[in-house]
This record gives C-alpha cells, structure tokens and sequence, in this order.
C-alpha cells in the first residue's frame, strides 16, 4: 500500500489513448473515412488505426502495465519499425513481469495468448505497410498482403483485444463487485476453445492465404470455436454478477454489463449477415460494433473504475489508518457520469443503425455526439484525478498529496 505497486505510466498512456479515441470520433464526424469514403480507403485506414492502434492499443497496454504484477509511401518503412518497436517494448516488459510469475494464474494466460496475437498483428501489419509502400517483392508475402486482411483484423479485433479483455475482466469484474474468481471448467474451456480458434486463424489461415486459396472453411471452422468461447465467457460473466457480494452494482460494472450486450449483438448480426450471405456488404458496419459497442464501451466503463481506484491507491494508500480518508466511490459522482455514458452508447446504436441502412450524414452526427459523450466521460477522468468530488475536509488529510494528472507518484 506504499505506492510502490503502481504503474507510473500507466495514466499517460490512458490520457494519450483518449486523445486518439477523440481524434477518430472527431474525424468520423468530419465525414473523413468509412461510410463517405471506401473500407479500405486511406482515409478510412487513418481512422481505424486511431482507433485500433491509439486507442484500444494503448489503453490495453497501459492497463495491461498497472494490472499483469497485481500511411504516404516514404513513411511506410518508418512506421513499420517505429510501431513494431513499440509493441516489442510492451512485449518485453510484460513478458519479463510473466517470467518471474510463471506459471501464470488462468486470468494472465488469456492475457499471454493475447500477446501472442498482438505479435502476429502487428507482423501482418508490418507486411501491408511494406507491401502498400512498394517494398515487398517475395511473391508470398505478396499474396499475404493480399488476401490475409480479414486474418489481420480478426487476430487484432479478436486475439489481441478481446481475448486479453476476457483474462482482464474476469479479475476486474470479481475485484469491483467483490466476486470469487472463476477458475472452474468454463473458464478454462473459454480458454481452450478461443487459444484453438485463433490457432487455427493464424495457422490454417495464413497457409490458405499464401496459396492464395479461400478462407470460408478456415473461418467457419474458427467461427464455431470462437462461438463456444463466447458462449462459455458470457456464462461465466453471468455467474460473476450473480455471486457477487456487492450488492448495488457501482457505474462501471453497469457499463460493462452493457458492452457486453453489444458484443452479444454483435456476434447474432454476424451470424445473421453470414446465413443472409452480407458479410463483406455489412462488414464496416459490424466491425464499427465491436470496436465502439464492445471494446470501446468496456473500456471507457473499466477506465471510469481503474482512474479512481489507482488516484485513491496513490493518494490515500499510505495513511490508510491513520487518519479518515474517501472511499474510492468518493472520488466519483455516479449520477453525472452515467448521463455521459448512456449517451455515448445511445450514439453507438444510432451510428450502427446508420451504417446498415446506408444513411452517412446521419451517421456523422451520431459521431459528433458519441465524440461529445466521450469528452464528457474525459472531464470526469480529469475531475476524479484532481479530486474534485471529494469533500474539502477528506480531500488532502495530512501525509498524503495531490496525484499528478498523467503521471502516477511511486514510492521508493
């Protein structure tokens, strides 16, 4: 409780994740990218890697950092190997945190095969920037720029991301709610059936895209493995909120709630689009739901959470009992926030909707007022990291001090 389990840089890379989530909204609001322009546009790129890249990357790294111990032609070549770097930094860092902890615990391996992912992203990533900016002339890594796209989305979207959310929430929801941790076979089947689903992805999948086959067959199977996986995680999700001892369930386990409802819809219009034969039709506007109804929406709602509890550690972790100090709901005001989110969802259903009906301008108001809400839930970021919710007479009691808004204090 001295500081000195705290990430220092966790809440800079949360401030500069937030700034490229604004940056992508603003932008769709602008009308630059997907729908007004086409999917594989640059200005449609531009947009989706503020989002996938800036935004859920780096706020999964840096959650990652605090949780784990506890596109011109001439710029490819620079950006291949700046954001390659990047991701091996994280990589190395997290990956020697696992070593000294190995075996690690059944929430951190989903997070081990989600790091596994994000390095066969970020290599497919590496091999369209090369191959976009003309450098690439091995005829097989020709044919897998072409035709390995939906194998780099779905290994990013689905490995990357939302596995590793799966081994995050499963700590962070029993923590919150004050829950038992799972650790039964459903949980461990989650595990299995998702590692074997993006397996078979990244195996099958890359030998058919450098034969320059089809990927049905790969995709199907991988589907049905990633369908039980989701069935089981959302299960256990279930068992989470029913066995919890908390009682009123606090903001950001609501949001959570919620998010995951979006993934669930997202997953019956896939299947829908599939058996209806409009996949590649809808595909923008499906993968706009996972990464805004689901990733985004769970990690706004996990961020609102994961804000205080690390200022109230900071602050207030050194003279815990020895003088009053706030709770952690105490650096919050619930009533508020909620107003912000249920906006910022309300405008991710309206923005989907406009994309399945085809209506662009719609949907960029719709994106103005999910950038609005996401501002509004940012103040209340900044508002909990000042402590200006808490009551005068609790706010600094004497041997603690005020928290550095991007930079979190670490004892020594």
């Amino acid at each position: 409780m001295q500081g000195t389990t705290l990430s220092r840089w966790t809440l800079s890379y949360f401030a500069v994740a937030v700034v490229f989530l604004l940056a992508a909204q603003a932008l769709m609001a602008l009308g630059v990218g997907y729908p007004s322009a086409a999917l594989r546009a640059p200005q449609t790129l531009i947009v989706v890697h503020c989002v996938t890249v800036g935004w859920l990357s780096l706020l999964m790294c840096g959650a990652l950092f605090q949780f784990v111990p506890v596109l011109l032609p001439h710029c490819f070549i620079a950006a291949g190997i700046l954001l390659g770097s990047g991701f091996a930094v994280v990589l190395w860092t997290l990956g020697r945190t696992f070593a000294r902890a190995w075996p690690p615990n059944l929430p951190a391996q989903f997070v081990v095969v989600g790091l596994c992912a994000i390095a066969v992203t970020v290599t497919f990533g590496i091999v369209f920037a090369l191959g976009y900016g003309g450098y690439l002339h091995s005829a097989l890594l020709a044919k897998l720029r072409v035709h390995a796209l939906p194998l780099h989305v779905i290994v990013g979207l689905g490995g990357w991301l939302t596995f590793t959310a799966f081994g995050v929430s499963h700590r962070l929801l029993a923590m919150f709610m004050l829950s038992p941790e799972l650790d039964g076979p459903t949980t461990r089947w989650t595990l299995y059936l998702g590692t074997l689903a993006l397996a078979i992805v990244v195996g099958a999948g890359t030998v058919a895209a450098a034969a320059a086959g089809g990927l049905e067959i790969v995709l199907s199977l991988a589907g049905l493995a990633g369908l039980a996986c989701l069935a089981l995680y959302g299960s256990d999700v279930v068992q989470l909120y029913r066995r919890r001892v908390r009682r009123v369930i606090e903001l950001n386990s609501r949001m959570a709630a919620v998010a995951l409802t979006h993934l669930a819809a997202a997953v019956l219009l896939i299947i829908a689009s599939a058996a209806l034969g409009g996949i590649a039709r809808f595909s923008g506007a499906l993968v706009f739901l996972v990464c805004f109804g689901w990733l985004t929406g769970l990690g706004l709602a996990k961020l609102y959470k994961i804000v205080a509890f690390v200022t109230w550690l900071e602050c207030y972790g050194p003279v815990l009992g020895k003088t009053p100090t706030p709770r952690v709901q105490d650096l919050v005001v619930e009533p508020r926030a909620a107003r912000w989110f249920w906006l910022y969802f309300a405008a991710v259903d309206f923005a989907t909707l406009c994309l399945f009906t085809g209506t662009p301008l719609m949907f960029r108001a719709a994106a103005a007022f999910m950038t609005i809400a996401t501002l509004g839930i940012a103040v209340e970021l900044v508002r909990t990291r000042r402590l200006v919710n808490v009551k005068e007479a609790l706010r600094l009691p004497s041997g603690a001090h005020a928290p550095r808004l991007l930079l979190t204090f670490v004892a020594h």
